[in-house]
């Protein structure tokens, strides 16, 4: 068998299995389907856009996702040392300016002489070539039908949405303060208060603003519009992403809307958990009566766009190869992971099992007590309702008889003790 493997997408999940092939002798060819087209979410002709949040989620080791990092740190991630470099502040997670991210790992993937980057769409998928397919979560609907003739699916996609990222210089300052809740970080992130009146306002003409599209359906629970989370009810925005609780020094607001930092500059900034479906101009009459943002300057407008993923379940064993293709391993969000930093993580794990396969070594999965290795059992656990997982300790074994507190960190300390032995074991 030629020591190659072609991998599609250059989202994060195909850059890191790039990445990783190559360090491992093996040449790559990697498609990327940009500039010759770009799905609604794409606008970089760059690997690696980032396009839904600039935050890759917390690096505490008392959280899923800081445990998850951590296992990539062990697993020698190369997409996960170069987030670091370009991060911006927020708190105790890791934000990064997406435009310096997405360029240093393209320099990083044409800086490897053995990765090939054809740009071609792919609308067919060889199964007999060793192949990873990470073109989610916006695939082009050839490779759509592609999979779906490989996996025998009906239906692939859900929908997602993406927030809004407006100027810094738009933000009234008078009515805004910087501040973590709980005082979980250096007050990295801005927020906007609103009083009850103001908030019923707001909240009101959020419901009846007019979408892109007006009946969505399968909306992923994780990164739901915040019109759909505010049609459950009047105070659904207050116990989810407006939730005025957590800051010592504000008085009490009825509801706050915190604001992220976009890039190193604090030029931009995110609205943390406002992902939207709204038409361009309601975005902007509705987020302006927010008191702070009465201004409103958006840069880049929430999207709504498909969400690609297979029926994992029923298409992958658990090493990540579809079940009738064991040639073909499907990563990122396309198997049915719903994260930056879990799509990197199975991008890492099936580019690690097919270079096993090129050395006559049987394939692997981390042990179920990792955040990784329990993913890929949720993924292909039969489930009748499948919807995509994020990292969280409720997909661990469970670790009874302690204290909540005491319990995350021994979640953590069991993850990072087996993932280590692991390392270990598939080494020797």
């Amino acid at each position: 068998m030629m020591r190659r493997v072609n991998i599609i997408g250059g989202g994060l999940a195909g850059c890191e299995a790039a990445l990783r092939l190559s360090d491992a002798g093996i040449n790559v060819r990697l498609y990327e389907a940009k500039p010759l087209w770009y799905s609604p979410a794409h606008k970089s002709g760059n690997l690696a856009e980032i396009v839904c949040s600039n935050s890759l989620k917390s690096m505490l080791p008392s959280t899923a996702s800081g445990t998850l990092k951590n296992e990539l740190d062990v697993l020698g991630c190369k997409l996960l040392g170069i987030a670091k470099n370009v991060s911006v502040p927020a708190g105790s997670a890791l934000a990064v300016d997406r435009d310096k991210f997405s360029d240093a790992v393209t320099r990083e993937v044409l800086s490897r002489k053995n990765i090939e980057i054809k740009n071609e769409i792919v609308t067919d998928i060889d199964v007999d070539d060793l192949t990873i397919v990470c073109a989610g979560p916006v695939c082009h609907d050839g490779l759509a039908r592609a999979l779906m003739k490989i996996t025998g699916e009906q239906s692939l996609h859900f929908f997602d949405a993406a927030a809004p990222i407006i100027t810094a210089e738009c933000i009234d300052m008078d009515r805004a303060f910087f501040g973590a809740r709980y005082g979980k970080g250096d007050a990295d992130y801005l927020n906007c208060p609103m009083n009850k009146q103001e908030y019923l306002a707001f909240y009101d003409a959020l419901v009846h603003a007019e979408r892109v599209v007006d009946e969505v359906g399968g909306v992923f629970e994780g990164c739901m519009p915040v019109e759909i989370m505010a049609a459950r009810g009047e105070d659904a925005l207050r116990y989810g992403p407006l939730r005025p609780v957590g800051f010592r020094d504000a008085g009490k607001p009825y509801a706050v809307l915190q604001l992220r930092r976009e890039n190193t500059e604090s030029s931009l900034f995110n609205l943390v958990g406002f992902q939207t479906n709204l038409k361009y101009g309601e975005q902007k009459k509705v987020f302006s009566m927010i008191p702070a943002l009465e201004n409103i300057e958006i840069v880049r407008y929430g999207v709504m766009h498909r969400n690609t993923f297979i029926n994992a379940p029923a298409a992958l064993d658990r090493d990540l190869r579809l079940k009738n293709a064991p040639a073909v391993f499907i990563a990122g969000q396309l198997c049915g992971v719903e994260g930056y930093v879990e799509s990197i993580a199975t991008g890492l794990l099936a580019a690690e099992n097919a270079a096993r396969i090129l050395s006559g070594k049987n394939t692997a999965t981390p042990p179920r007590e990792t955040i990784l290795g329990a993913l890929c059992v949720y993924i292909t656990t039969p489930n009748a309702n499948f919807q995509p997982m994020n990292a969280n300790f409720g997909i661990l074994p469970p670790i009874t008889g302690v204290k909540k507190a005491e319990r995350k960190q021994r979640y953590f300390e069991t993850s990072d003790s087996a993932i280590r032995g692991w390392v270990k074991d598939i080494t020797s």
